[in-house]
C-alpha cells in the first residue's frame, strides 16, 4: 500500500495552491480545468485540494477547519524553521506558535493557512 495524497477541502482551489507555492515553496503538479481539484508535489506523497462545492456534488458534507480546535495538522520538515516561518508569514500565514526548541531536540513553529488549516514547520527529529 502506498500513501499517495492528503486532500484539504477548500473554497478556492487555485488560491490555496498559490498560497502553498508562495508560503512553502511547493511546486504545482496541476490544477484541473474545472478548478475544483489540484495537487502540489511534495515528494512521494502529494498535497491535494478539492473544492467544497465538488465534495458536496459528490454527496459529501465536509466541515470547515476549526483553527481553535484542530483535529490534525500537516507538517513540513526543514533545516531552517525560522526562515520557513518568515516566508510563510510574508505569504499570508497566521502565526499560531513562534519558533520554539522542543525538549526532544526538534525545532517547531506553527501557522494557520488562509483556509484555517494548521501547518507545522519543523526540523528533523534528532536520531530518527
Amino acid at each position: 500500500m502506498l500513501f499517495r495524497y492528503t486532500i484539504l477541502f477548500v473554497e478556492d482551489v487555485a488560491a490555496s495552491l498559490a498560497f502553498y507555492e508562495r508560503a512553502f515553496g511547493l511546486t504545482r503538479r496541476f490544477l484541473h480545468d474545472g478548478g475544483d481539484y489540484g495537487e502540489l508535489a511534495t515528494g512521494e506523497t502529494r498535497l491535494a485540494f478539492s473544492s467544497v462545492r465538488l465534495m458536496q456534488q459528490l454527496g459529501k458534507s465536509p466541515s470547515r477547519p476549526r483553527p481553535e480546535a484542530p483535529v490534525f495538522e500537516i507538517a513540513f520538515e526543514t533545516d531552517d524553521v525560522a526562515a520557513a516561518l518568515a516566508q510563510a508569514m510574508v505569504a499570508g500565514a497566521v502565526l499560531v506558535q513562534p519558533v520554539r526548541q522542543e525538549d526532544w531536540g526538534q525545532t517547531t513553529a506553527y501557522v494557520r493557512d488562509p483556509d484555517g488549516y494548521l501547518v507545522e514547520l519543523c526540523s528533523p527529529v534528532p536520531g530518527a
